[in-house]
């Protein structure tokens, strides 16, 4: 079997925070068809990692698909003067996923049977409420009473506003600060979801690397003193590992990384540092199920719990879970949104997250199929079908 093709999909669907979604799909000579995904945060990322992965047509064309390690490298190595982490991580991620699809399609083994075999027999999730309906007490009480109704046990939630501008909402990072009304803003926020969910659930804070080391740790304190929060994520832009030591020096709450981290090489830090009590790699952003398999195990030997981040499609949530499957440090597994309903038109058979709990699909490799159909009824300039 020989690698013919790898197709980026750039798909226009509700279902995703930013509109889009991003996948790979790997095809072969022998009809057997692979499927990954990258999703980025933004239309300008995702349109260029679409790009390089179609330059990657030249490295992996007419190669075996079941040699998944050495195309890794081989994909690899030819980012290394330019960078090997970010867009090159991402499109090895999105790669790396289709090729072990294709290999238990082959063996028609789940991926989680050709890492080790399951430690567990399904997937505990947290997940997020809809900030968007956060309209009023009313609206935030209603939410979080759906989220608990659902069967979830824990959540995230940003809970900081936006400085008026949202163009800053995610990655606008530009001098740190808060002022004092925005963190009591989201104090009494967060306890309000405290007093609601009940002492119970799981409350996970995330600070999305926005602030300076000062106002991290004033944002942090504030917070546990409200509400007994079970974790702060990234609280300060990831490029600094000692701007993050200095926050853990200074809270007590326990500490999460990892989603802008690409590659085992980024996390070794991480560990060798106590740098987090909880590390969150992107199976989609980090180089992928081969990648996760190995900082899970070096998670392991830590002792650090992996929990896995997800921002965007079923592929995205599919494989984290694959691999969690084989991981006896797992904490739980993210999705975007406690209803996934929305994954169902891109897929030929929901996902299955009732009580808060992933079952693993039934079906080889991935144990999804995509409705293609419909993917090209929603390809966004021409990237795809």
């Amino acid at each position: 079997m020989k690698i013919t093709a790898v197709k980026p999909w750039l798909i226009r669907t509700p279902a995703s925070y930013w509109g889009e979604f991003l996948f790979v799909e790997l095809t072969t000579d022998e009809g057997v068809t692979g499927w990954g995904e990258i999703t980025t945060t933004t239309p300008t990322a995702n349109r260029a990692v679409a790009a390089i992965l179609r330059q990657l047509n030249d490295v992996v064309v007419g190669e075996d698909p079941s040699e998944i390690e050495r195309l890794w490298h081989r994909i690899f190595r030819r980012f290394t003067y330019m960078g090997s982490r970010g867009a090159a991580s991402h499109c090895i991620s999105g790669i790396d996923i289709a090729l072990w699809d294709i290999r238990g399609k082959v063996l028609g083994r789940p991926i989680y049977e050709l890492l080790g075999g399951r430690v567990r027999d399904d997937i505990l999730l947290y997940t997020h409420p809809d900030q968007k309906k956060f309209t009023g007490e009313a609206g935030v009480r209603a939410e979080i009473e759906a989220l608990i109704a659902s069967g979830h046990t824990a959540m995230k939630f940003d809970p900081f506003p936006h400085l008026g501008d949202p163009k800053r909402r995610h990655d606008g990072y530009l001098d740190g600060e808060m002022s004092r009304e925005g963190a009591r803003i989201a104090a009494d926020l967060t306890a309000l979801i405290r007093r609601i969910a009940g002492p119970d659930i799981e409350i996970l804070i995330d600070a999305h690397g926005r602030f300076n080391v000062p106002t991290a740790i004033r944002l942090c304190r504030q917070l546990e003193d409200v509400a007994a929060i079970d974790w702060f994520e990234e609280p300060v832009p990831v490029e600094s590992y000692n701007a993050l030591g200095q926050v853990r020096e200074k809270v007590n709450a326990a500490i999460s990384v990892g989603e802008r981290l690409h590659t085992r090489w980024d996390f070794t830090a991480i560990f060798e540092n106590k740098l987090a009590d909880y590390v969150m790699p992107d199976v989609t952003w980090t180089g992928g199920i081969s990648e996760l398999k190995k900082i899970s195990t070096m998670a392991e030997a830590y002792y650090i719990p992996v929990t896995p981040h997800d921002a965007a499609g079923p592929i995205n949530v599919v494989a984290g879970a694959q691999v969690m499957m084989t991981v006896p440090n797992f904490y739980r597994l993210e999705t975007a949104h406690f209803d996934l309903r929305g994954y169902n038109e891109l897929i030929a058979e929901p996902l299955d997250n009732r009580g808060g709990r992933l079952r693993i699909p039934a079906g080889p490799g991935l144990g999804i199929e995509m409705n293609v159909e419909f993917m090209r009824r929603n390809v966004i300039d021409g990237i795809g079908g």
